[in-house]
Order: C-alpha cells, then sequence, then structure tokens
C-alpha cells in the first residue's frame, strides 16, 4: 500500500490520511475497527450512550482487532461536550475511553470544552501508563480554531464546513471558504488540520491534501457501510438520495426533543415530511408523535437520515474496509494526476 506521510500519519502511525468521523447513532465499535484496520483512522461515536454502552463498543472493537485488555486501542472516541457538561456522570463518560487508552478523543458542540480537555491532560498525567490521549477539536471559524491551538493547545483540529451532514454551526461557511481562513492563521508548528463536510470521494480527499490540509473526515460515506449502526431503510434512502435530497434543519430536534445544542447549531438530514410539517407549523405535539410512531414502524418518509452534500456520490453499501480501500486507491489516482500538471 502507497503511504501518505505528513504530520497528521506520522501523529497517528496510520498509512491512509482519512477519517471515519464520530457519528451518535451510527458510529459503532465495529465500524471504528474495521476502518483503522484497513489504514485509516476510526471514532466511535459516544453520543448519547451510557458509560456501560461505550464499554461495549471498544470491547467489541479491541475484540475485532485482536487486541488484549492490556493493549492500546487504536480507534478514536467522540463525544457531544454539552453532553458530558450536562450529565452527572460526564467524567465517567470519559474514564471510560481512558481507561481503555484509546488513541484519540475528539470534542465538539460544548461552551466548556476547555474543562474537558484539561480533564484529559490531567488524567493521562497522573495515569501513570505514560500514555497520551491525542484530542481532536472541531471548529468552524478560524477564530475558534486559534482558541483551540492556543488556550487548549489540541493534537488535531477538525474544520468543518457546512456541507457536512449531521450537527454543525449554521453560520459555517463551506469547506472551501473555511479551510483556507484556517490555514492562513495556523502557525508553523500547530496541529494537522483536518477537513469535514460533504465529502464522499477518494478524489475529494486528494483536493484538500493539494489545498493544504493534513487529512479528511467522512461521514456519509461511512454511514453506507455494512457496519453502520444505521438500518436498512435508512440506508436505501441514502443510497437513492439525490445531490439536492439534504437540508440543514432543527426539525429532527424538535422532534426527538433534542433541544440542548449550543445556540447557532442545527443538522444536515434528508428532507422529508417531517421537516415538511414543521416548516407548515403542524403542532410540534403532532410531529412527534407521528416522528416516534416513524421510528418504531420504519417508515422512509418520516424517519431520521443524517447526510451531508455528497450523498448522491455513493450508490451502494460496502463493508468498511472495502470504502477505505477504495477511496486510497481513488485518492493516491488524483495525487499523481495532480503530479503531472507540473512542467518541469
Amino acid at each position: 500500500m502507497s503511504r501518505i506521510r505528513n504530520d497528521f500519519t506520522v501523529l497517528m502511525d496510520i498509512p491512509i490520511p482519512i477519517v471515519a468521523a464520530p457519528m451518535a447513532g451510527a458510529s459503532g465499535g465495529a465500524l471504528a475497527a474495521q476502518a483503522s484496520g484497513a489504514g485509516a483512522f476510526g471514532f466511535i461515536g459516544a453520543g448519547y450512550l451510557t458509560s456501560s454502552r461505550i464499554q461495549e463498543e471498544l470491547s467489541l472493537a479491541r475484540a475485532q482487532l485482536l487486541l488484549s485488555d492490556a493493549d492500546p486501542l487504536p480507534i478514536g472516541v467522540g463525544y457531544l461536550a454539552w453532553q458530558l457538561d450536562k450529565d452527572p456522570a460526564g467524567v465517567g463518560l470519559l474514564d471510560v475511553s481512558l481507561l481503555n487508552r484509546v488513541q484519540a478523543i475528539w470534542l465538539a458542540f460544548g461552551n466548556n470544552i476547555g474543562r474537558w480537555v484539561d480533564y484529559i491532560r490531567s488524567y493521562d498525567a497522573s495515569s501513570g501508563h505514560g500514555h497520551k490521549t491525542l484530542i481532536f477539536v472541531q471548529v468552524s471559524s478560524a477564530k475558534e480554531a486559534l482558541i483551540a491551538i492556543q488556550d487548549w493547545k489540541v493534537d488535531v483540529l477538525v474544520a468543518q464546513g457546512s456541507e457536512s451532514g449531521g450537527h454543525g454551526y449554521s453560520a459555517a461557511p463551506p469547506l472551501l471558504t473555511l479551510v483556507p481562513s484556517i490555514l492562513a492563521v495556523l502557525p508553523k508548528e500547530g496541529p494537522p488540520l483536518l477537513a469535514a463536510g460533504g465529502l464522499s470521494t477518494g478524489g475529494h480527499v486528494a483536493s484538500l491534501l493539494a489545498l493544504g490540509v493534513s487529512g479528511a473526515v467522512l461521514g456519509t460515506r461511512f454511514l453506507m457501510t455494512e457496519e453502520s449502526f444505521y438500518n436498512e431503510v435508512q440506508k436505501n434512502i441514502l443510497v437513492k438520495a439525490s445531490g439536492n435530497a439534504t437540508v440543514r434543519t432543527t426539525a429532527f430536534d424538535r422532534a426527538r426533543g433534542t433541544l440542548e445544542w449550543p445556540e447557532g447549531v442545527d443538522g444536515r438530514a434528508i428532507y422529508n415530511k417531517t421537516v415538511k410539517d414543521v416548516e407548515d407549523g403542524v403542532d410540534i405535539k403532532i410531529v412527534q408523535e407521528n416522528f416516534n410512531r416513524a421510528t418504531q414502524d420504519k417508515d422512509p418518509d418520516r424517519i431520521l437520515v443524517w447526510a451531508g452534500t455528497g450523498v448522491d456520490l455513493v450508490t451502494e453499501i460496502q463493508t468498511a474496509q472495502d470504502v477505505v480501500r477504495e477511496l486510497h486507491a481513488d485518492m493516491m489516482k488524483h495525487l499523481s494526476f495532480v503530479s503531472t500538471l507540473i512542467a518541469t
């Protein structure tokens, strides 16, 4: 396998600068393990999971990677910082990952992320095992990036553009605007910068590497894997989705009652009757009843399917390892092509 060597792949000790995103309700131990096992880096999405459920997924990942309980775990766990803030057991949610010596923890969407960065650093310093947990922090502006770099000393920055599926800041610019704005203020010895938002192909990854990032984060592409928690109805919706099928909305958070996200956060999902009902002013109790029934019945006209803008570029369900291999081959092909454009 041809390797990409840059600050991110060296830091993570991986050959492929691709990350399978931590997606709540979709990314479990199997998906994370298979992505990492193929040469990329996989995350579990802690989302709304309890500490015992997180442990189950970590144990599954450990088993699939054929590692003992004493071995460090070469995957990451992504946390919603606002969930840590509100949960009296927030420290316990982090501890389960730290006890398992995961390679990385990803923090996003919170008003007190610095508190959790400090906690992780303190835990590692006092643990006595010499393990450093790498901290990824998601940002949507150059200002946020500077705080993460200067105040929190994060190990990896993730720039999330407006094209991303799932939750994000509604004011975030498109990825090709966001990335250069962060690169312009990124110190020479600063952390690796990853790009996220609407990415589905190896060509996307190659173009962003050429722009100056150190790696790419893909979410929707990994929703369409055998290991994803999404059910067959949700996966089928994704496979058939057109390029203009997604919309940024708070409709699904209103339907689910998950309204504690930081101000300015909404989510990109497949447009359907749930969104239309909210837009049309249908009584929220009726919206919630219809949504709950649809979730139970797997009704494709109303269920929640998060998706980024690149959803129409993927038309089949594959294993996570096959996705990584395909992305790698496509990425290398495009990088090779770019090299031929330089006259000597």
